[in-house]
């Protein structure tokens, strides 16, 4: 699984792009392979469409499309560094309306990557308790058991102007508006959040006004201006000067790197500047304003001048006041994609601002030995791996919407190729009236006479020990879930779900008596795969065995070890009891101490606990109290309950309580995929047990 790690940024203004890039840049240089993710800008999809989503209380459904794309993008690399999301400021920016979702998406993109997460904040003008509490917020906020490898502050003593706003100004009159910080970095070190926390200072990146300066080029897009030489767009502009003053005065503060700004009817300032650039001194440029009153003749001697010694000179119409208030305007704390130079710069100094062995053991610490799967990821596994299989699912209540639905949805999805059994125009008419219509190449079955008699002739061969007589087994194949099972016999499908309408018996009774259990194997039982909020939890047995013995319970943990497997969660098995270790007693507590040491024996491969309590097996903090040297405790993947009264009350009472995705039953021990569905299954539920009924039959 790869290691993500979140950007977390407290607002804007934090230089997440360009850091983002450092850091890889930094990971890199330790011969990491290392890529970056945004999760709206590497997504191919329009804000509009990014919209639709994220404003329409989608937001689940969006970040398993992300899912996709993350991987594809990202599958050869062992580290992903991914920017988070932060509220816009300016009502214009393509990204404002979003600003009421970016911190619930924030917070479902790290439970969805399992992401460990660095918290980005800046100073500027901010005092250290502002700092201190945008942390701690942000630490604060993030779900209890996401991993957190540090912090990172950015634009240390960066100046900022009157009204408290990040600010520099090339024009040397505002310098007096420009305030400054003088924090150190030893200040910054000691802010409470970090000493108190598992919160380690990675970096402090202080503010270098080298490293700002925007090349003519970049002056030149944002005031549209226009180009009357061909002289060198990229030189760096260190101040902006703007001349009306007497041409004495403005000779003694005429600086290297200067951007001169005066009214084209200035013909001295004009040709004073060609001269001093002819005699050496660096101009960056000269912008002419009011281009109309620039003289032919004072034009064409100067150009050649600048053209000589590759001055550039710009014009526009607006007057100089104007031009020098827009000037004013322009932010030049981002830096334009194109100005490598200046890119390469900044990240040189974040590079070396950073903490590189801090962070790479933080990272290094930061990934678990027990890797955890999160809900979207195992549902995103489970559709891809389904879309690759292409399985054939037959669906024998194919008059009941939401199967009928959720084979609309595998189809469309290339999930898996659904097969119902019935009157075409009847199951139709049934889409129809809950508002949608079947795909018109879905497949329907109306079995005709010699179809009937291959699966009478079938039958009866299965059960003639049971001397089942032709009549009723005619009878017998009246029932829908019988000749689909007779179906998945025959091999013509690869899988079966039922369940919408029927009980767990009516699914599993004829499955048993027909495809019968795999070699070597005492019961069929159940798992349901319980989306958690952060991780993905295997519960067994919720469906099938009343009140198994201590055996039977070992070989569910088999079984249920196995499936979880399967499905890429990393099996810890927990035997659930209403006491924890040697502190309860009685028959049940005996049973699953038995089956615990039973289980070791067998299977010494499996990592397993028991008796453990529910809160013991899956909370840490509990863990660390009634079980600290337990190897499972805490961190439980596969809870094995004592019996099904326990199981399937825990299990409904948890997908009601937590509204959780509930994927299952999920029947394990079968010759060939079948699965049973709750009465109370979603199209989502149902959809989700079809492709897992498909990667079985793998």
């Amino acid at each position: 699984m790869k290691t993500s790690i979140f950007m977390l940024p407290t607002s804007k203004y934090t230089g997440l792009r360009i850091l983002t890039k450092s850091l890889e840049y930094a990971l890199q240089e330790e011969g990491l392979k290392v890529t970056t993710f945004h999760p709206i800008f590497d997504m191919e999809m329009s804000i509009e469409e990014i919209e639709k989503y994220l404003l329409n209380s989608r937001i689940k459904d969006y970040v398993e499309i992300l899912l996709g794309k993350f991987y594809d993008k990202c599958q050869e690399y062992d580290f992903v560094i991914v920017s988070g999301l932060f509220r816009q400021g300016n009502d214009t920016h393509k990204l404002y309306p979003l600003n009421g979702v970016v911190s619930e998406l924030n917070i479902e993109l790290i439970k969805a990557l399992s992401a460990k997460v660095i918290v980005v904040s800046y100073h500027g003008n901010k005092s250290l308790d502002d700092i201190n509490g945008e942390l701690d917020y942000a630490y604060r906020n993030l779900p209890q058991r996401i991993k957190t490898l540090g912090a990172i502050i950015t634009k240390l003593n960066a100046p900022y102007d009157d009204d408290g706003h990040m600010s520099f100004s090339l024009a040397e009159e505002d310098a007096s508006t420009i305030r400054r910080n003088n924090v150190s970095f030893e200040e910054i070190r000691e802010l409470s959040v970090l000493r108190e926390n598992e919160l380690p200072l990675l970096g402090v990146i202080e503010w270098d006004k080298e490293k700002t300066y925007p090349r003519v080029i970049d002056i030149k897009n944002s005031l549209k201006l226009n180009v009357i030489t061909t002289g060198k767009l990229d030189n760096r502009v260190h101040r902006v000067t703007m001349c009306s003053r007497r041409i004495e005065n403005f000779i003694r503060d005429l600086a290297p790197n200067s951007l001169v700004i005066t009214s084209a009817d200035r013909s001295d300032i004009l040709v004073t500047v060609c001269l001093a650039a002819r005699n050496g001194l660096k101009i960056a440029g000269i912008i002419l304003t009011a281009e109309e009153y620039l003289d032919k003749k004072v034009k064409q001697l100067c150009l050649d001048t600048a053209e000589e010694v590759g001055l550039v000179i710009l014009t526009t119409k607006n007057r100089s006041v104007n031009t020098i208030l827009k000037l004013a305007n322009i932010d030049f704390m981002g830096i334009p994609a194109d100005d490598k130079e200046r890119i390469q710069g900044v990240k040189k100094v974040i590079v070396n601002s950073l903490d590189k062995e801090k962070i790479l053991h933080a990272i290094r610490q930061g990934i678990p030995k027990q890797q955890v799967m999160s809900p979207p990821a195992f549902r995103y596994h489970l559709l891809k791996i389904a879309r690759q299989t292409r399985k054939r699912i037959i669906l024998p209540e194919s008059y009941e919407p939401r199967t009928l639905l959720a084979a609309k949805n595998c189809y469309e999805q290339g999930i898996a190729d659904c097969v119902l059994i019935g009157d075409r125009a009847k199951i139709n008419k049934v889409a129809e009236l809950n508002g949608f219509s079947l795909p018109k190449n879905i497949e329907i079955i109306q079995l005709d006479e010699a179809q009937k008699l291959k699966y009478l002739d079938t039958l009866m061969s299965l059960r003639k020990h049971k001397g089942l007589s032709e009549s009723l087994a005619k009878e017998a194949l009246k029932d829908p879930i019988i000749v689909a099972t007779l179906m998945l016999y025959l091999g013509e499908v690869d899988g079966l779900v039922s369940g919408a309408e029927h009980t767990t018996a009516d699914v599993l009774r004829p499955a048993l008596q027909l495809i019968k259990t795999k070699p070597n194997v005492s019961l069929v039982s159940s798992v349901f795969f319980m989306c958690m909020p952060d991780e993905v939890i295997v519960f067994a047995d919720c469906a099938v065995n009343q009140d198994p013995t201590a055996e039977q319970l070992v070989d569910i943990a088999i079984q249920s070890t196995e499936s979880a497997k399967k499905f890429s969660i990393e099996p810890r098995v927990a035997m659930i009891s209403y006491s924890t270790g040697s502190s309860g007693s009685g028959a049940q507590v005996e049973k699953v101490r038995t089956a615990t040491e039973l289980l070791k024996q067998k299977a010494p491969e499996i990592l397993v606990d028991g008796p453990l309590q529910y809160d013991a097996a899956i909370i840490e903090s509990v863990a660390k109290k009634k079980a600290p040297n337990s190897p499972v405790a805490g961190r439980a993947t596969v809870l094995i309950f004592p019996d099904l009264n326990t199981g399937n009350t825990v299990y409904k009472a948890v997908q009601r309580s937590a509204n959780v995705l509930s994927i299952g039953p999920v029947l394990q021990g079968i010759n060939k995929p079948v699965n049973d569905l709750s009465r109370g299954a979603t199209v989502d539920d149902i959809t989700y047990t079809i492709a897992i009924t498909a990667i079985q039959a793998i």
